[in-house]
């Protein structure tokens, strides 16, 4: 599996998983780990076995399923070298849902910390069905960097949720599934991505104290 690296390890590490409909070289992904790694932290960036098919052989193809992706994630944590630094693992998406899953089922890993970009609360067209019955096995600190318009959970679906004592929401103004707000807002997207890459940042400042 090929590993794109950013930065160095100055203040940490941070693994970040893609979502479900495009690779770790996306433009979000790659805002991010250039942003982060501007920051001093060193970002990880994979992609799940069924998109480094899709790139080699240009055929569209679904998500493995969450064992077979979980498998790939802790892969790649296992990969890295052990450092007095935090690691914090996370991703945009459903790359995110997964670094959660990990972090709830895998005690044996060194994780500091978590970090999802538009947590997918909910599959497509199913709001009744959501996902954080794992919450409360995630012991680590955890921030859930989140777009008010979020179709898979802004602010509505949230208010009716009770999140775990160590989980903290970053909310995008106005922001959609990958934090892009609409042009009537006043917000803008660079805006919104600074402000959460900054908030990333500063929660993971905080893992070193």
């Amino acid at each position: 599996m090929t590993l794109l690296i950013d930065g160095k390890v100055e203040k940490g590490i941070i693994v970040l998983a893609h979502g479900a409909g495009a690779g770790a070289d996306h433009p979000f992904m790659e805002t991010f780990a250039k942003g982060l790694a501007a920051a001093g932290f060193q970002v990880i960036r994979f992609n799940f076995p069924y998109m480094e098919k899709r790139k080699e052989d240009g055929r569209k193809r679904p998500p493995d399923r969450a064992p077979k992706l979980l498998e790939a994630y802790e892969n790649v944590v296992r990969s890295i070298p052990e450092t007095d630094k935090p690691l914090i693992i996370g991703g945009k998406s459903m790359g995110g849902r997964i670094a959660s899953m990990l972090a709830a089922e895998n005690k044996s890993l060194k994780i500091d910390g978590l970090v999802c970009l538009g947590y997918p609360f909910h599959a497509p067209g199913k709001p009744d069905r959501i996902r954080t019955e794992h919450f409360p096995d995630i012991s680590v600190p955890t921030l859930i960097v989140q777009g008010e318009r979020d179709p898979f959970g802004g602010t509505n679906l949230l208010e009716g949720q009770t999140l775990p004592g160590n989980f903290t929401v970053h909310w995008a103004p106005d922001g959609n599934h990958d934090l892009t707000p609409r042009k009537a807002s006043g917000h803008t997207q660079q805006g919104n991505w600074e402000a959460a890459m900054k908030a990333i940042a500063a929660f993971a400042d905080k893992l070193q104290d």
